[in-house]
């Protein structure tokens, strides 16, 4: 049946439409699931699981912050109060005791210290799997790669500058002479070394350079600084 329609196809699109549909028949009589059109070009807007938890986990201990704060406050309803037992339960911790204001004030910090620590997690994981895509799309495709760190606002916003803004721009940096200051430890290392005698000028001729370096027949040769070299 197939060779039917392909011998009447008149041109290459209709010969590629008799073929997908051939296909899709084919996987629906023997059940095979076919992806959603447009499904492999479009990126999962998914939020991670392990991402999800983290943020349920900050979630929660922000709004237990909350209520540790309201009744620190003096806010003493069932529904505050029940919090707050639940947050020192398992504990030695009365709320009777003298110093529970104190108790109250660590609890806070150290829930806030999780929360900071938890929000570090999901900017380093966060920051893990964008390099781990991008190597992964460096490999396959460079030039999505590239098009995909472009930032449409920055790179083409608006026309480009000037020509003769730009050469006046460089010239002004590289043309112009700049008087730099010098720092005070400059003037005391040269009074330092005011002292010291300066070398006696050493010009080397090429009768000297063959003079060191020719040395006894003996596979050694002298170098430039004297030292000996075994060849």
């Amino acid at each position: 049946m197939l060779l039917t329609y392909l011998e009447a196809s008149r041109d290459l699109c209709e010969t590629d439409s008799i073929l997908f549909g051939a296909a899709l028949a084919v996987c629906r009589i023997i059940g095979a699931k076919l992806p959603m059109a447009g499904r492999a070009t479009q990126q999962s807007s998914a939020i991670p699981a392990w991402r999800k938890r983290i943020e349920d986990r900050i979630a929660k201990a922000r709004a237990l912050i909350g209520r540790l704060t309201s009744f620190r406050s003096g806010n003493n309803r069932p529904r505050v109060m029940r919090t707050v037992r639940m947050a020192f339960s398992g504990t030695n911790i009365s709320l009777a005791q003298p110093d529970i204001t104190q108790k109250l004030t660590e609890r806070i910090d150290d829930l806030k210290q999780k929360i900071a620590t938890w929000g570090k997690w999901i900017r380093r994981f966060s920051e893990r799997s964008r390099r781990f895509n991008q190597n992964r799309l460096y490999q396959s495709d460079q030039k999505r790669l590239y098009k995909s760190l472009e930032r449409p606002e920055v790179c083409g916003a608006g026309p480009g500058p000037d020509q003769a803004d730009t050469v006046a721009f460089w010239r002004g940096l590289w043309s112009e002479p700049v008087n730099h200051s010098e720092g005070p430890w400059m003037e005391v290392v040269a009074s330092q070394s005011a002292s010291v005698t300066p070398m006696d000028p050493v010009t080397i001729t090429p009768e000297t350079w063959l003079r060191r370096s020719v040395g006894p027949r003996t596979g050694k040769v002298r170098g430039s600084t004297g030292c000996i070299i075994t060849g």
